[in-house]
């Protein structure tokens, strides 16, 4: 199946580097889009052509299997053609800057640049240097945009609606752009948001986010509609955040005991990769509650959303 490229604009910015800068019906129409693709990526033929003659680059300065892998698949569906960087191969490994990565990425005029970075700001950097469209793919801790999309639709699809719905996000928020991203989408879209953390790893002035602050699990937790797992990021902590893991999980993983605290139809979410009996237990994972895997599905559908949305408003972007 093919589809010829849309002319209408979906979204007002030329890039997306986060969730922040989007309104209501912005993040509403890429989830409609979104939900869209869901279909086109179940039939047997997957391809599209809004893309077809575009280029898309896939620049990770941070190893990511499951954001490039479908970041590089949405692309390759939508008729892209897609190049992985391979960062710690390439020059940048040898000392050049991402200033010189851009100005050399650019005179190869590609369309769209996927950039994911350990450093907070290096998307927006990045986007001020290029010509063409830039999606962040995370930087540091700042945003993770399509993360919070694809959690957003995962919702969405179970319980037909966001707003109104109780969202108790737990564990590591302090290091989490995924966290930042989707406390400004579901507070957006009407959701009470909770955060559920030790105070170690809550983001000082947390209880200015628009959202309630628990540091107790069972608290938190209490009539929850959805319950979304952080990882812990021990690789991002330069000093003890928690006094062990195994203290760690006792308190804060999430078990079948704390999870009946919650909704009996409460939705298990976690953005991955998991850390199993650290922030939460494989029954929990595995069960009939979790949607997880369900949330990769839908990572590709979004990203295709995205991708699609933003073609539209490049150059030459309504012309089949």
């Amino acid at each position: 199946m093919t589809q010829a490229r849309n002319s209408k604009r979906l979204i007002e910015g030329q890039h997306l580097l986060g969730i922040e800068s989007l309104s209501a019906q912005e993040i509403v129409t890429l989830l409609d889009l979104g939900e869209r693709y869901v279909e086109v990526s179940r039939q047997i033929d997957k391809r599209q052509a809004v893309l077809s003659g575009r280029t898309q680059i896939n620049l990770f300065f941070e190893a990511s299997t499951r954001t490039q892998s479908s970041f590089e698949l949405a692309g390759k569906r939508l008729g892209a053609d897609v190049l992985n960087m391979a960062v710690s191969t390439s020059a940048i490994s040898k000392g050049e800057t991402v200033l010189d990565t851009a100005m050399t990425l650019n005179a190869m005029h590609p369309d769209i640049l996927v950039i994911r970075h350990p450093s907070s700001g290096a998307a927006e950097l990045l986007a001020q240097k290029v010509s063409c469209a830039v999606i962040n793919a995370g930087d540091g801790q700042h945003e993770h945009p399509t993360q919070a999309l694809l959690d957003a639709l995962t919702i969405r699809r179970r319980k037909n609606r966001i707003e109104g719905l109780v969202v108790a996000i737990c564990g590591d928020v302090l290091h989490s752009r995924v966290a930042r991203s989707n406390i400004h989408l579901l507070n957006k879209l009407g959701a009470r948001v909770r955060l559920v953390a030790p105070s170690t790893l809550l983001p000082t002035g947390a209880q200015n986010f628009g959202v309630e602050v628990h540091r107790n699990m069972r608290e938190g937790l209490d009539g929850a509609d959805v319950v979304m797992m952080l990882r812990l990021q021990l690789e991002r902590m330069s000093g003890a955040f928690v006094p062990s893991v195994r203290e760690y999980y006792r308190f804060y993983g999430l078990d079948e005991e704390k999870l009946k605290l919650a909704k009996p139809d409460a939705l298990v979410m976690h953005p991955g990769p998991m850390n199993r009996g650290v922030e939460i237990d494989s029954n929990v994972a595995d069960g009939v509650q979790s949607v997880i895997r369900e949330q990769v599905e839908m990572g590709v559908a979004v990203r295709m959303a995205v991708l699609d949305a933003l073609a539209r408003n490049l150059p030459g972007g309504g012309n089949a």
